[in-house]
């Protein structure tokens, strides 16, 4: 598996954090920023990650910001993006079985390091499973496709 990471100013420590997990389960990942704390716009974080995993050159991608709502907003207008936005494990777990996301986001004010940790983790091992839920996957991309989206 290749992960594209990422984040705004506001979730620069959770990022490190799941880099970590990531080299400790042995996954292979990209690192596309923020390296500063100064205030930058989350829009030219969480595209340049959806754009990469929506064309294939990363199997999934984890955005984080200070609420991980516009990154997960963002992220959702790249044609064959799924991101959702992610603050327990529980989701994380289903987020995967039931929707087959492609893209998390987290909101590093919202929770800490280490249930990020764990959300990462579960969302990173957790398999799509398909049947009913694969018939659901296509009526979201046939709706995505004929609306030009």
């Amino acid at each position: 598996m290749k992960v594209a990471i990422a984040s705004d100013h506001g979730g620069i420590n959770i990022r490190e954090e799941i880099k970590s997990l990531m080299e400790e389960l042995g996954i292979e990942y990209e690192d596309f920023g923020c390296e500063c704390a100064d205030s930058v716009d989350y829009p030219d974080y969480a595209l340049p990650v959806a754009e990469k995993v929506a064309a294939g050159e990363f199997d999934r991608g984890i955005l984080i910001c200070g609420t991980g709502i516009g990154m997960s907003i963002a992220a959702n207008k790249v044609k064959g993006i799924r991101c959702a936005l992610v603050h327990d494990v529980y989701s994380a777990k289903l987020t995967r079985q039931h929707n087959d996301t492609n893209i998390i986001s987290m909101g590093e004010r919202v929770i800490g390091a280490g249930l990020a940790r764990e959300i990462a983790q579960t969302w990173l091992t957790t398999d799509f499973q398909a049947g009913r839920h694969a018939t659901r996957i296509g009526k979201i991309a046939e709706y995505e496709e004929k609306s030009g989206q």
